[in-house]
């Protein structure tokens, strides 16, 4: 633990020195200021200097420094040639972006070193289970291990000799093989991974065993496999508990403790919760994959190829998504980039026990800047008002209504209709009796340009009521060849009490959370006349229904520090 201290206090000493490198000062200080040419490049998110980055990889706490590997193509800003980047940080805010860890040179990764999970052994070191793409474009799994345990900060990889250590055999698809999750072991001491895979045509994760982490067995049955899904990609695979709000490390099981199954697979991420015994290794689902109308998902917007990891410092889970760009691939590779990670989330079981709720880690408020606040502020239908005082383009906004009058809400029944098309005919436009209200960000002076995260009640045939979260993009942006879908979704509060809204405003992408984590909506915009200081935020009310503001708080946002790999450098070898 004292080793671990020591390490943290370097890194915010060496980060200061570095800024203050001479020769370097003013190269580090434009790359943490708003650069008018690249508007929508983004101020707290991850994102390496250039080039295409998708999944992220690995994510890990290790002796006193948080790990981020990621897809990454090194020479441009579209999918190929990929390699696994790794960047390190002591907060998950600012990063320092090392050299490549895993690179395709070998013949089992020749074609591309793919996703893959870090886990932790019993001794305390690390390792990697990746996928790859051999010289055949077979997709197999492979190893890799530091090559010097002591280094904090794990700059070189070594791939085990052994490799490949699971190969597409017996049936297996040697296109639908890929991303190994984090490994767990069973009270027989033995270990567990699971490898996306579709088996006639049916979304599945094979689960291996072994006693070494080097020799491994596919058991004769697989994890799970769902008839109404194809691949599953990028699976993740561990333990949540209803009575504590902690974490759970992935192998720890007990009397109280669910699991969680995330698949990816229709460009979104989706999970479900249920059963697992250790001792048989059978997972048996509340509810399986597509049936509920609820379809629960990580995340309703653009947020795809997650992955968790357990924070044994803060005893939390995080979860980590990748954001794609929602431009054309021409502006990708003129602006030079393509990419995001969103804001790492800690990621709980809901006291209900049938769903997860999302935050941002507290560490983001470290970034909060000058502030505003509301309370008790009445909004009538028809009407919208600015919030000034930060800026709209590089904020962080909390809001929670209070609605006075629910007798005339619209009927609804909720499990006959698909949310996201929902939101379409029903967008911020669109007037309505109780909704839309919300928040319109990153809008032009005129609301010629603005993106609406924002909320509909409804009421059921069971006179129950039914909250509608939507992003509605339609008019995020004058640009004609962007994406401007609409997402939805269904929250699971009760509207006789208050709703709750944040949204994270980062100049092209907008994180929304509804009802405290519920309900997450990731999107991206381009805004041509809504960037930078000429960005708006506003509350509005369309329905006809007046709604109250309980309480709004913004805040103005600093910039992460991302350090290119070069900045290593300054930073001492440990013993």
């Amino acid at each position: 633990m004292e080793g671990s201290l020591i390490w943290i206090l370097v890194v915010h000493i060496l980060v200061i020195a570095y800024q203050g490198e001479v020769g370097a000062s003013d190269r580090i200080q434009k790359n943490f200021q708003y650069n008018p040419k690249q508007p929508h490049r983004t101020a707290y998110h991850f994102q390496p200097s250039k080039n295409w980055m998708n999944d992220p990889n690995g994510p890990m706490y290790y002796k006193g420094i948080y790990h981020l590997f990621y897809q990454y193509n090194p020479y441009a800003a579209v999918w190929g040639n990929i390699t696994w980047g790794h960047a390190v940080s002591h907060n998950l805010i600012d990063w320092i972006d090392l050299e490549h860890a895993v690179e395709p040179t070998e013949p089992y990764d020749i074609n591309g070193c793919w996703s893959g999970s870090a886990t932790i052994l019993p001794g305390g070191n690390p390792v990697i289970l990746y996928t790859g793409a051999d010289f055949k474009n077979r997709q197999v799994q492979n190893l890799a291990e530091p090559k010097n345990p002591s280094d904090p900060y794990l700059e070189e990889w070594i791939k085990a000799k052994y490799n490949p250590l699971m190969t597409p055999i017996n049936g297996i698809d040697p296109q639908f093989f890929r991303d190994p999750t984090t490994a767990w072991q069973g009270p027989d001491k033995r270990w567990r991974v699971v490898v996306g895979s579709q088996i006639d045509g049916h979304g599945t994760a094979l689960l291996y065993r072994s006693k070494d982490f080097v020799t491994w067995t596919k058991s004769e049955k697989p994890l799970h496999f769902s008839n109404k899904t194809k691949m599953w990609e990028c699976p993740d695979f561990y333990p949540v508990i209803v009575s504590r709000r902690n974490g759970l490390d992935t192998s720890v099981h007990s009397k109280n403790s669910k699991h969680v199954l995330k698949a990816s697979f229709n460009d979104q991420d989706y999970y479900i919760i249920g059963t697992y015994n250790p001792e048989t290794d059978k997972f048996i689902p509340d509810v399986d994959f597509m049936e509920s109308y609820l379809k629960l998902r990580y995340d309703y917007g653009i947020f795809y190829a997650s992955k968790t990891f357990y924070d044994s410092a803060k005893r939390r889970r995080i979860l980590w998504g990748w954001v794609t760009e929602a431009d054309d691939k021409i502006d990708d590779i003129k602006k030079g980039w393509s990419g995001l990670q969103s804001i790492p989330r800690s990621i709980v079981l809901d006291k209900n026990g049938k769903q997860l709720t999302q935050w941002p880690i507290k560490e983001i408020e470290r970034l909060r800047r000058k502030e505003v606040n509301l309370q008790n502020k009445g909004i009538k239908g028809g009407t919208a008002f600015e919030i000034t005082g930060i800026t709209a383009s590089q904020a962080d906004v909390e809001v929670s209504f209070h609605l006075p009058n629910l007798h005339d809400a619209e009927l609804i029944h909720p499990e006959k209709v698909d949310p996201k098309i929902l939101c379409s005919e029903k967008n911020a436009s669109t007037k309505g009796v109780i909704g839309p209200f919300g928040l319109m960000v990153l809008a032009s002076k005129n609301l010629t340009e603005r993106t609406a995260v924002f909320f509909r009640v409804f009421k059921s045939h069971d006179d129950k009521y039914a909250v509608l979260m939507c992003s509605d993009q339609t008019r995020s942006s004058l640009r004609k060849e962007v994406n401007k879908s609409s997402f939805g979704a269904f929250v699971d509060v009760d509207p006789k009490e208050n709703i709750s809204l944040r949204s994270l405003i980062d100049h092209s992408i907008v994180e929304s959370f509804g009802g405290g984590g519920k309900t997450c909506i990731t999107s991206r915009v381009y805004p041509e006349l809504a960037v930078g200081q000429e960005a708006h935020l506003y509350v509005f009310n369309y329905g006809t229904k007046s709604v109250t503001i309980s309480n709004l708080h913004g805040w103005s946002m600093g910039r992460a520090k991302i350090f290119p790999a070069h900045g290593r450098r300054m930073f001492p070898t440990p013993n």
